[in-house]
Parts: structure tokens; sequence; C-alpha cells
């Protein structure tokens, strides 16, 4: 049995190549702006000189962190580049332990803490308390602590969508929607040489640096990020069933792995979905909330990848009554809609002949009390 395990947790993990690494580093050297609201200044900061600070603040003050990972787009971007989309937030994961409130709390002053230091020269820091901070600079703050699931997310302001998310993970129950996204990259040895190292990085001389999938098997979800490839196992265990973000991949040309079981797959997305976001208004708010994070700079695609959704919606959803999914599908509409009109995509009405239909009364004999005119009818006239 043990011998198993140990085959499984191999074949999720996999050695990066240097073209792989050599992206790593241009991820975590790149200047990364942190936008300030209001007058409060722009800070310039480098993934790994926040991330390194912030994981030697926290070992300082008693938190042990056991290792720092990249998760998400980025850490897909890495693997294979030019797969269709851009990545999008700098997605980093902290493990650590959180047995009480207290680490939330210190976690949260130590990341704002941390801020102080790329403030720009000038600037007077004394005066800055840990709450104008987080005012000034972070767009989301959230804190999980439930049996299942301990962790909290630190995300910091971008205006152009590429946020530094900072997510502190003791436990949580699914860390991945699709093998594509199940990619996580462990950046210790990356960490150490730039805090070491002499010399700069070559294909002759870099750390060895470790991905791990997910998903379970590293080759196959690498297999499917480079032939745009969707595959997910229990969709109905993730939070909103995947829906928004399996559309997304439709949108950018991945294709099921298995037509037929993504067949079944679509239903189980749409329950999940309607099961975590039943009422119209919390639907609409999701959807919203996922166009403006996964779209920016792609203001074109929103009315395409609304179109998808609603197809799906249309196809899929058995869990909802007639009614229900057609608000949801009268909304998803509008959205595309209001999308068209944003983009000045709709067509001048001065250009447009539209058509009517005249009421069957008007051939009806019956309706002696209208008038009918002797001329021929045709079946649609003309507005104008």
């Amino acid at each position: 049995m043990d011998n198993k395990e140990e085959s499984k947790s191999l074949e999720s993990v996999s050695v990066l190549t240097w073209e792989q690494v050599s992206r790593l580093n241009e991820v975590l050297t790149e200047v990364v702006p942190v936008h300030g609201r209001g007058n409060f200044p722009t800070l310039e900061v480098r993934l790994k000189d926040i991330v390194a600070r912030v994981r030697s603040r926290l070992e300082l003050s008693g938190i042990r962190v056991k290792d720092v990972r990249l998760n998400g787009s980025t850490a897909s971007h890495v693997l294979v580049q030019d797969i269709g989309w851009s990545y999008k937030d700098l997605d980093v994961i902290f493990r650590v332990d959180l047995p009480h409130e207290s680490e939330y709390r210190l976690i949260k002053d130590v990341v704002l803490g941390t801020l102080l230091d790329f403030l720009p020269e000038g600037v007077n820091k004394e005066k800055i308390t840990p709450m104008t901070l987080k005012e000034a600079y972070v767009q989301k703050l959230v804190k999980v602590n439930t049996e299942q699931d301990r962790w909290s997310l630190i995300s910091l302001s971008n205006n152009n969508g590429r946020n530094v998310e900072l997510k502190f993970v003791d436990s949580i129950r699914r860390q991945f929607e699709f093998s594509v996204d199940s990619f996580q990259i462990i950046l210790d040895s990356m960490l150490a040489y730039y805090e070491l190292a002499q010399t700069p990085m070559s294909q002759a001389f870099h750390p060895t640096v470790s991905g791990e999938s997910m998903y379970g098997d590293f080759s196959m979800a690498l297999s499917h990020l480079r032939n745009k490839l969707i595959a997910t196992k229990r969709p109905e265990e993730i939070r909103g069933g995947g829906l928004l973000k399996y559309c997304n991949l439709l949108v950018r040309d991945f294709r099921p792995a298995s037509e037929e079981e993504f067949k079944g797959l679509e239903r189980y997305m749409c329950s999940r979905f309607f099961i975590d976001f039943p009422d119209i208004g919390e639907q609409q708010r999701k959807v919203e909330a996922y166009l403006q994070s996964h779209f920016v700079g792609e203001e074109k695609s929103k009315y395409d990848y609304l179109m998808i959704l609603r197809r799906v919606v249309n196809e899929s959803t058995v869990c909802l009554m007639g009614h229900e999914r057609r608000q949801t599908l009268h909304l998803i509409s509008l959205m595309a809609f209001r999308v068209l009109a944003e983009q000045n995509a709709i067509p001048n009405a001065s250009c447009v002949t539209c058509y009517y239909q005249p009421a069957p009364y008007v051939r009806d004999h019956n309706f002696s009390n209208y008038y009918v005119s002797n001329q021929n009818i045709p079946t649609w006239l003309p507005c104008n």
C-alpha cells in the first residue's frame, strides 16, 4: 500500500526544464505595480522580493512556512508558453499551520507591514497605519476557518488585472478546477538561489525546481495543457461547479478531452453552480465579477464567453424549474447585449429596417368591424 501511494505521489511531481526555469525567473523578477487608491503612490514590487520578505517575517514571528508555491494560470504559463491566454493574477501559496485565530491576524499584520518596505523614498512611514495600508492597497481580504478549510487570502490591487495574490493555506478541500490549472511550482530553491548565488542564472547553472499537479498525474495534465484539452475530476466538489472556468476554456479554443464524458459533467457543473448561487442576483454578481477579473484587456471576448455560457446553461441545466431557467438565460442574454453596447457593436438603428407581422385577424373576415384594404398584404411589413 505504501509503495502504491509513493508511486502515485511521484507521478504528480516533475522537475522543470531550463526553459521553464527561465520563464519562472522572468515571472519572479518582473516589476509588478501595486496601485494605491486615491493619492497613495504605486508600489513597484518584484514577486521574488515580497515573497521572500513575507516568508522571513512569518518565520521570525513564529509561523513556520513549509514551502512556497506558484499556483494557477501563472504556473501554467511557466510550464507551457503561448497556450491562448496571458496569465492574470500572480497567485502564491504559503503552506502554514493555522490552528488559532491569532495566526490569521498575525499573517495580515506581517503582509501589511511588508508593504511599508516598498513605499517610495520620501514617504513618511511613521504616520501610516496597517489599516491605512489595507484601505490603500488591498483589493480583497478573505479568511476561511472551517473543519475542512483553513486558509486566508490577501490580494494586492493592480489596475490591469494582474493582482498579487498571497494565499496562506493550512488545509483546503479542492485546490484545482481542471487539469490545466492544477499545477503548483515549488519556489523554495529559487528563493534560496536569489539569496545566495553570486552568478546570474544560466542553462549551465540554475537551481533544480519541482512542479506538482494536484490533478494527480503531472504528465497527463501537462499533455492536456499543451494540446488545449479540458479534463477534471468530481466537478460537483468545486464551488460553482467550475462552470465559469469551463466556459472560459471553451472560448479560448480548449476542447473536452472526452466529448461524451463532458455532456454528463456539464450537468454536474450547472447543478452545483445553481446550488451555490440560487438567487438571480447572486448569479449576476458572480458572472460580472468573473468577467471583470478574467477578461481585462479582452473586451471583445466577453460576448463570445457569455454566448457559450448561455448555450451550456440552456443545454445542460436539469435542476431548475422552467421559469428559473428562463430567468437565468434572460439574464445572460441581457449581459451579452450590454457588452455589445459598451463596445458600440450594436448597429445604428437608422440603418436598420425592422419588420413586424400583421395581427392574424387582418385576414379573418369574421372581424367585420375592422377595415381591411383591398390590397394584398405581405406576411411581414417594414416598420418604415
